[in-house]
């Protein structure tokens, strides 16, 4: 999914607000990690992920296999924290940073 300038301003406003749900070590991703992953998105569609690998670009291949997996999209990687979005099933009011952080 390709997202227009505005979508990303957007999202990446409502992202600097938001705190890691889900860091990754050095041990790379394992059962737990993608469940967590796969809940927090449902739960909340835009999250953030921190990817505590020392090489950009293993940080970058760590990235693209999560949003692989999970069928995320991400919307930015600044040092080791990625902004990943996938629309929900069923987006709930309460959990939805894209619902409860829409009155900008």
């Amino acid at each position: 999914m390709r997202f227009d300038q505005e979508q990303k301003k957007h999202f990446r406003r409502i992202g600097h607000q938001l705190k890691p749900v889900l860091t990754i070590g050095d041990n790379g991703v394992g059962e737990t990690h993608l469940v967590e992953l796969e809940r927090a998105l449902e739960d909340h569609e835009l999250i953030k992920v921190k990817i505590n690998l020392a090489i950009p670009e293993d940080r970058q291949q760590m990235l693209a296999d999560l949003c692989a997996t999970s069928g995320a999209t991400s919307v930015q990687l600044v040092g080791k924290v990625a902004l990943l979005y996938r629309a929900a099933k069923k987006p709930n009011p309460k959990l939805s940073n894209l619902l409860r952080h829409s009155g900008f």
